[in-house]
């Protein structure tokens, strides 16, 4: 039995250097095209610019549901970003008392009995310790110092950091602490605010932690 549909179908693996496009046509034949992922002089996104070419559309020409099927897409920026320490520079707030708490993670060691523990190098650049603590069952254990939070935050976004990652303990279930210091940073000025409720509800600080860090850190 052939192959038969009246629109195409789009595969697409985006790279650091290389975009590369797979195109099957209305007539199951399949097209191919390897673009520079950026080229600014010549277009402003290579996946959409690569389903154009396929398509033979012209630059004022929109694409179309009626042109095209579907549209999968692969990318490892963010994979390359993360392995050559390319992100957006990050600050963590934390609960008071729990700076080092992401450093320090599970002490896994892969080498037992290495003497000289070399320890990968973190993510964020600053840590600011939030005035704040909600109990394992909802109680505020300690309001958050907003002032506090606040001032902190002001001078680390006078730094230069844009992105900041707010974990708080027991923030994945009792969020008012998290969503307040969100709020916050948005009003400061931070363009990236990952929150751990939102990014990893999960009930254990460490890998909640480590995954809003990394949200922060590679989104921008």
């Amino acid at each position: 039995m052939g192959f038969s549909t009246s629109r195409w179908q789009f595969w697409i693996d985006r790279g650091g250097t290389f975009t590369d496009v797979v195109g099957r046509a209305p007539d199951g034949t399949l097209h191919t095209l390897k673009l520079l992922s950026d080229d600014p002089g010549r277009y402003e996104d290579a996946a959409v610019e690569g389903i154009r070419r396929l398509l033979k559309l012209t630059p004022d020409e929109a694409i179309t549901a009626e042109q095209v099927e579907c549209v999968k897409m692969g990318t490892t920026v963010a994979t390359n970003a993360l392995l050559e320490r390319k992100g957006d520079r990050t600050a963590l707030v934390i609960t008071r008392g729990f700076r080092d708490a992401q450093r320090i993670a599970y002490q896994a060691r892969p080498r037992l009995f290495d003497r000289r523990i070399v320890l990968p190098e973190l993510l964020y650049e600053r840590v600011i310790e939030a005035n704040e603590r909600i109990g394992a069952h909802g109680d505020v254990v300690a309001p958050l110092d907003e002032a506090q939070l606040a001032h902190a935050l002001q001078a680390a976004f006078n730094a230069g950091i844009r992105a900041c990652a707010i974990v708080f303990m027991h923030g994945y279930r009792y969020v008012q602490h998290e969503q307040v210091a969100s709020s916050i940073a948005r009003r400061v000025g931070f363009t990236q605010v990952s929150v751990s409720h939102e990014v990893s509800p999960l009930m254990k600080l460490i890998s909640r932690g480590d995954t809003t860090v990394v949200d922060a850190y590679l989104s921008p």
